[in-house]
């Protein structure tokens, strides 16, 4: 009886599910799988980068922080992309702090290994410079964003956002990380995330959130989520 091939399925991140099926296969040996653990950090500011990380689940948290402990969400990575672009443009050393804000699982490969990839002709340069377009525009939006649209609208943002790239209607947020990502104070949180009950679009109940119409928080959320998203699509 000859033997069967099977074709291994292809990988659930979108930059490489986009390489030729070719250029996969000679990848794939040096993709290791990494679980992405909620709240587990990634990269720390300053810290060399060894590996870059193609999320399959999950999402990770890109944050810019300040020398009083503060810190701003600027981003969010989740299997659209990947984490790591600095390395992609040639930086040694991460500028932001990159946090696991939703558990899943990654493909990690050693930067040594990357850089070499990027030069033997495959399609993944091309890829990574649309996909960092993107997320270049999902940070200048957030920018803008934060400073002109109120809190429950930029709430609204973040959560349309995050089920996107998550996938399911429920997931782990604290609210200090809403306060980072809002750059506000609780007091705002609760009173955005407040809002956002009382019109039944969500439920937030000891750490977990579950929205509950989507349609409504589209209705609430600013024109940049819609930006943001018509971006990653023409990626």
């Amino acid at each position: 009886m000859p033997q069967v091939t099977r074709e291994r399925p292809p990988p659930e991140n979108r930059v490489l599910a986009a390489l030729s099926s070719q250029e996969y296969k000679q990848l794939l040996p040096e993709l290791e799988p990494f679980p992405l653990i909620f709240g587990a950090r990634v990269f720390e500011p300053g810290e060399i980068i060894r590996h870059v990380y193609f999320p399959t689940s999950g999402i990770v948290s890109l944050l810019a922080t300040t020398g009083e402990n503060s810190s701003l969400e600027v981003g969010i990575v989740g299997n659209e992309g990947m984490v790591g672009v600095s390395a992609f443009m040639g930086v040694k050393t991460s500028r932001t702090l990159a946090v696991v804000q939703g558990a899943g699982s990654a493909l990690r490969m050693k930067v040594g290994t990357f850089r070499k990839t990027l030069d033997n002709g495959s399609g993944l340069p091309l890829l990574l410079l649309n996909y960092t377009h993107s997320l270049l525009t999902q940070i200048s939006q957030a920018a803008v964003c934060n400073r002109f649209h109120p809190i429950d609208a930029r709430l609204a943002r973040w959560l349309l956002m995050t089920r996107d790239r998550m996938g399911a209607d429920r997931f782990k947020v604290t609210q200090e990380f809403l306060s980072n990502m809002l750059g506000v104070r609780r007091e705002g949180v609760n009173r955005a995330a407040g809002s956002l009950q009382r019109r039944k679009l969500i439920s937030y109940s000891r750490g977990t959130l579950t929205i509950l119409k989507r349609a409504g928080l589209e209705a609430v959320a600013c024109e940049c989520y819609k930006i943001i998203k018509d971006e990653y699509r023409r990626s």
